[in-house]
């Protein structure tokens, strides 16, 4: 057991010629995807969200009373700015160019 625990260790620090540029401690939480949404209709509560690498997906409430909404958004990390940003779901929902989970729970609905 102690010999397996050892070698992942080694697998799991070991470098290769190549890597990510993408931050390991990219925040994936609602705050943090909630951010970007600023304007008249803040978010107000989020119903669920989630990420896979710079790309994320936000269901959420925006505005309040008769302005009350539900959205759904698209999200891509800005790795120069450590921010989420709001990402074209025109753009980017009907040409497969989001992974798989977020193109499923980011763009089918509303």
């Amino acid at each position: 057991m102690v010999l397996l625990l050892v070698a992942l260790g080694v697998a799991v620090t070991k470098t290769t010629p190549f890597s990510s540029t993408f931050p390991v401690s990219t925040p994936c939480n609602a705050l943090a995807l909630a951010a970007p949404f600023t304007g008249p209709l803040k978010v107000r509560s989020v119903e669920s969200f989630g990420c896979v690498g710079p790309w994320g997906y936000l269901w959420a409430t925006v505005g309040a009373g008769v302005q009350e909404i539900g959205v759904t958004e698209v999200v891509h990390y800005d790795t120069a700015t450590g921010l989420w940003r709001s990402a074209s779901r025109l753009k980017y929902c009907d040409h497969h160019l989001l992974p798989t989970y977020v193109e499923f729970w980011g763009c089918n609905s509303n």
